[in-house]
């Protein structure tokens, strides 16, 4: 029998696909048809809320478009977006709070994905963030609170993480 405290035990929990645009509609068509080719679900716009004089930018202008993925779906595309990154991870893609963020150059090299002519060559972001139980009270509507800082997770934990359960290689800059 362990001794293992089960609120300490970390899971996924959601993978987001966000590809960014600028102004330029026909790349967010083609981000918004690559997103559905990887995934089979309809992405959502991203608006900007302010204005940009210097970069053409007004609120309520699309200039991205983004999937959330929860559960079984965000199981299952990990190990697809890893293996398009040679399952390599930067010390640099991981921050203190639990979130892994990495980008992918080409949508071919993920698993399962064919080219499509119409959308051409095309890059991604990917962002895994990572919970444990108890999580759940800094988003509830009643008597919202923070996250204590023993409850968080880590830079360290979530490369433990990261290697354990989708065997990772952490690599530094100076091993590049």
């Amino acid at each position: 029998m362990t001794s293992e405290n089960i609120m300490r035990t970390i899971r996924v929990e959601k993978v987001t696909l966000n590809i960014g645009a600028g102004k330029d509609q026909n790349v967010l068509a083609k981000g918004q048809r690559l997103l559905k080719h990887i995934t089979g679900i309809e992405p959502v716009k991203t608006v900007t809320n302010c204005r940009i004089a210097a970069w053409g930018l007004r609120p309520g202008l699309p200039i991205g478009c983004k999937i959330t993925l929860r559960h079984k779906e965000a199981l299952d595309i990990i190990p697809r977006l890893l293996a398009a990154s040679e399952n390599r991870l930067d010390l640099n893609n991981f921050d203190e709070n639990g979130n892994i963020s990495f980008g992918i150059k080409e949508y071919i090299d993920i698993k399962d994905t064919k080219y499509d002519p119409e959308i051409g060559s095309m890059g991604l972001q990917c962002a895994i963030t990572l919970e444990r139980p108890g999580f759940r009270i800094k988003k509830r509507k009643n008597l919202k609170k923070v996250i204590p800082l023993h409850h968080r997770i880590p830079k360290d934990e979530s490369i433990a993480f990261m290697k354990k359960n989708y065997q990772v290689k952490i690599i530094s800059e100076e091993e590049e």
